[in-house]
């Protein structure tokens, strides 16, 4: 995990003030830390990025207890998992890492309310496509027997009718994405987001 240390301890130096009230955060791998725009897709809201680039599954459930230190969170949105399958990992060994994380939020924040977004089907990883698809079946069913986290279906959305991924949402490594894919994610994710923790003014 050594990998990660540079911008772990950079996250371990945001100001006591921002752990205090951090709203929701957000945690998980370079699909959450390269959101620019969080702040500003969700306005209404108060966020906090807590994404590192290249983060595994393994790699969160890892880092955990360090980087949600002092924290006292509204609710928790995890992204993470697709560069363990690129890695050469199992879904079933993304399912035990999953299972560990739920267990450190729980000792952690008690019933926090947790929103996992599935694993993206990108054009770069289109060749795993069917681990993917086993892995977030995995978590969705687990899921289901949860009180506490909610699972966010952002694959379907993300393919065209051809079944393919649409190229809108990707740059040009075919994995990372564009504005146009943050829109799409802000959209699916509030519409979770508001069942369960509705915006004061609405």
């Amino acid at each position: 995990m050594q990998w990660y240390e540079d911008e772990v301890r950079g996250l371990e130096k945001r100001q006591l003030s921002d752990r205090q009230d951090p709203g929701i955060i957000f945690y998980g791998s370079s699909s959450i830390r390269m959101w620019s725009s969080l702040k500003t897709d969700f306005a209404d809201r108060k966020v906090t990025n807590l994404g590192f680039g290249g983060s595994t599954l393994a790699a969160t459930v890892w880092f955990f207890e360090r980087l949600m230190t002092d924290y006292n969170p509204q609710a928790l949105v995890v992204y993470a998992g697709d560069n363990d399958l690129s890695d050469g990992r199992h879904p079933e060994e993304l399912f035990i890492f999953f299972q560990q994380l739920t267990a450190h939020v729980k000792a952690r924040f008690g019933d926090l309310p947790c929103y996992f977004i599935s694993l993206k089907p990108s054009l770069s990883r289109w060749h795993l496509v069917e681990q993917f698809r086993y892995t977030n079946t995995l978590i969705a069913d687990e899921i289901s027997k949860m009180d506490n986290w909610i699972y966010i279906d952002v694959f379907k959305r993300m393919l065209n009718e051809s079944g393919t991924p649409n190229p809108e949402f990707y740059g040009q490594d075919g994995l990372h994405m564009t504005e146009k894919g943050y829109q799409l994610w802000t959209g699916i994710v509030e519409e979770e987001l508001v069942k369960s923790l509705p915006l004061v003014n609405a």
